[in-house]
């Protein structure tokens, strides 16, 4: 399917996955080479506010998976008590 270039700077709301296709229009239409410099120049400004936006989302969703990491790693690292797993002669001590 064949994007309508974009008439003015991208929205900064943007999903991903559509600044990422829009780049992809970008970069395409630049490099067949065909434009005139205006239009080029426009195409690059707006790129690199995409690749900008991309950015961004992409940070942040390592942000979100470093912190799901931790949190992981936390609950793993805590001891899990069962009423099954304790004798009742144990005192509640470490094995």
């Amino acid at each position: 399917m064949t994007e309508k270039p974009l008439e003015s700077a991208p929205p900064d709301d943007f999903s991903f996955e559509r600044a990422i296709r829009e780049l992809e229009v970008i970069v395409e239409r630049m490099e067949r080479g065909d434009q005139p410099l205006e239009q080029a120049m426009r195409d690059f400004e707006d790129g690199m506010a995409l690749s900008e936006q991309c950015k961004k989302s992409l940070d942040a969703a390592q942000l979100r998976m470093e912190k799901l990491i931790v949190r992981n790693d936390r609950e793993s690292l805590e001891p899990m008590e069962t009423g099954s797993d304790l004798k009742p002669d144990d005192n509640n001590e470490p094995f």
